[in-house]
């Protein structure tokens, strides 16, 4: 039983750990930069307009670029597999709930006579 209850939230902190790295190289945050048209491109270019021509340390456009060249630290790999099994755990809850239809009243059926 304990099982079933963890599983999607483990199932939610492992998928997402894995799948941070791809999501942000399909953004544009890579290995060697940020990719030139891209998502990343933009949040990079608005980033250095608000801050007077150059990215902040510690931004967020900062912290996705070094996590898209250097991967996740420890400590932010633990910050992901928290929000992870926290989604995990509540789209789980939110499938077992009773389907709204199944409160819904029912509508009057037509007659199909001539």
């Amino acid at each position: 039983m304990v099982l079933m209850k963890a599983g999607p939230a483990v199932a939610g902190a492992v998928g997402l750990v894995v799948l941070t790295p791809f999501v942000l190289t399909g953004v544009g945050f890579t290995a060697a930069g940020v990719t030139a048209g891209s998502i990343a491109a933009g949040m990079m270019s608005s980033a250095a307009v608000a801050n007077g021509g150059a990215v902040a340390a510690g931004s967020l456009v900062a912290v996705l670029q070094s996590v898209g060249a250097a991967g996740l630290s420890p400590g932010l790999t633990m910050a992901v597999a928290f929000a992870g099994g926290l989604l995990g755990s509540r789209v789980a809850r939110f499938c077992r709930t009773p389907k709204l239809h199944s409160r819904l009243p029912a509508l009057p059926h037509k007659s199909t006579k001539a």
